[in-house]
């Protein structure tokens, strides 16, 4: 093992991406490729799953061939994925029957509405942890079924396949051979008992999906199959699966409760460790589970943010404000404050701690005196907003006073938004030197099923510190934004409440 990597294959919302990891947790080699969003109607996303495997495919090779290494040196890989996007795909083609719904669409909302106006919330979020929302898998599922010509009967026949994008990945690079998830993406499917760690054959009655349909669910860390692909090499074991946001909470080090990461990606997610019993949210927060390694399974408390760099994305290629994602920074940094405009970016509804599927977005306080600047400005400030909402919550569930925040993700590296973050939560930020954690927890636990590192104590003293953010706003200016950030969310789920 001494001379040889570990890769690690990210495939996330808008870009599939590989990186080779060396022993000490330093990328040797990193490529990446974005892939087409498909936006049918109003509210729907989807991926073409071809698209998607060939990006990835492209990109472990690409990555292969930047670090000057043969396939014989890469000890493992490891997977972590978008979660919630589904997949349904023919077990004799291996072709996909739709489309991949996306974890951000919306189709299924009113369903979902219905399963809650049956009196049904209590016990899914009993059994699953989670909330009833259009963005878990489970939905999306009933909803191909029902609206693909032949797909239920083909279903009922055995002969289709339902995956989260890292069952997807697995099918493909081991040519069919292994059909599995693991505990962390089975999680987010709204169709798995937390507690049981199994399918619900109640809810798989009450969606009508049938079991044959699933697959195997499997720990974060073991051998699942090995990849069969020529420019790959036919031999690489894939040993590690975790979801995107279990990945970087793993990345990040944070293996003990109380420990809380966010990761600024199209979405925040924002997760703290609860240790090795499920905590139940009173905070309208998700419940779920971190990680299952060693035979013991970890959980965790997590809030969804849906808009998170996604803003950036719209300021963008919405309404033009910026030319690239880089340049949010400067036109933001270029004004002292948002001079009392608020952005709530519920562009994919409001999820954590509210939960409002209806809502959109919003702009409130708009003058004469309004710049681009200013919007830019209250876009990133959007993003710290509804992290403090979400740390909140998380506070009042598990009764812990949180000291510091972990942070990664492609945002993170944008110091005035670190900045922001820190003041408007009142608390340190903390940035670590590699912030491709998501990467590196998949990574990690790939390694960890070989024995390329020991233990998690192994692992643990490779984390390093790159930046501290330290709040410095006065608590009365802290007070009065907050105020009117609340104020705004009140008025946008006002707003879609309207249209019920």
């Amino acid at each position: 093992m001494q001379d040889k990597f570990i890769m690690a294959l990210d495939q996330g919302t808008t870009s599939s991406r590989a990186i080779i990891f060396d022993r000490a947790g330093n990328m040797i080699s990193i490529a990446q490729k974005e892939f087409s969003q498909i936006y049918p109607h109003a509210g729907w996303v989807e991926h073409d799953p071809m698209e998607i495997w060939e990006s990835q495919r492209s990109v472990a090779i690409d990555a292969l061939s930047q670090s000057q290494l043969n396939s014989n040196q890469i000890a493992a890989m490891g997977i972590t994925n978008q979660r919630e996007t589904t997949v349904i795909w023919d077990r004799e083609t291996g072709l996909p029957i739709y489309n991949a719904i996306v974890w951000q669409d919306r189709r299924t909302a009113a369903f979902c509405d219905t399963l809650k106006n049956d009196g049904l919330e209590q016990m899914i979020r009993d059994k699953t942890g989670l909330p009833i929302d259009a963005y878990f898998s489970a939905s999306k599922v009933k909803w191909i079924l029902d609206n693909i010509d032949g797909a239920r009967e083909r279903a009922n026949a055995g002969k289709l396949a339902f995956g989260t994008i890292d069952s997807w990945l697995v099918w493909n690079l081991t040519k069919g051979q292994s059909h599995i998830t693991d505990v962390t993406n089975a999680s987010r499917t709204m169709l798995f008992n937390i507690h049981t760690l199994s399918w619900d054959n109640e809810l798989l009655e009450l969606l009508d999906i049938p079991l044959s349909m699933l697959p195997e669910v499997r720990s974060s860390s073991e051998h699942y199959g090995v990849v069969v692909d020529p420019l790959l090499g036919d031999h690489i074991p894939i040993t590690g699966i975790a979801g995107d946001q279990q990945a970087a909470l793993f990345g990040q080090q944070c293996t003990q409760p109380g420990m809380v990461k966010n990761t600024y990606g199209t979405g925040c997610f924002m997760m703290m460790n609860t240790g090795t019993q499920p905590v139940a949210s009173h905070n309208n927060l998700i419940t779920t589970i971190a990680w299952q390694y060693n035979g013991q399974t970890h959980y965790a408390l997590e809030g969804s943010i849906f808009s998170g760099g996604a803003v950036v994305k719209w300021l963008r290629d919405g309404i033009g404000l910026i030319n690239s994602s880089a340049e949010v920074m400067q036109l933001a940094g270029s004004v002292k404050d948002s001079d009392g405009l608020y952005l709530v970016p519920a562009f994919a509804g409001l999820g954590a701690p509210h939960w409002n599927q209806e809502a959109r977005g919003s702009m409130f306080g708009a003058t004469q005196g309004t710049t681009a600047a200013h919007i830019a400005r209250a876009g990133l400030e959007s993003i710290a907003y509804q992290t403090r909402d979400v740390l909140n919550a998380m506070e009042a569930d598990s009764g812990i006073s949180v000291p510091e925040l972990r942070v990664d993700g492609g945002a993170s590296v944008n110091n005035l938004l670190m900045q922001l973050q820190a003041d408007i939560l009142e608390l340190g930020v903390i940035r670590p030197k590699v912030t491709e954690t998501t990467a590196l927890g998949a990574a990690y636990f790939a390694g960890l099923a070989v024995g390329y590192w020991n233990d998690i104590d192994d692992v643990q003293g490779q984390w390093q510190l790159d930046t501290r953010f330290d709040h410095s706003m006065s608590k009365s200016d802290i007070e009065q934004r907050i105020k009117g950030w609340q104020r705004a969310v009140d008025a946008t789920c006002f707003w879609a409440d309207q249209d019920k």
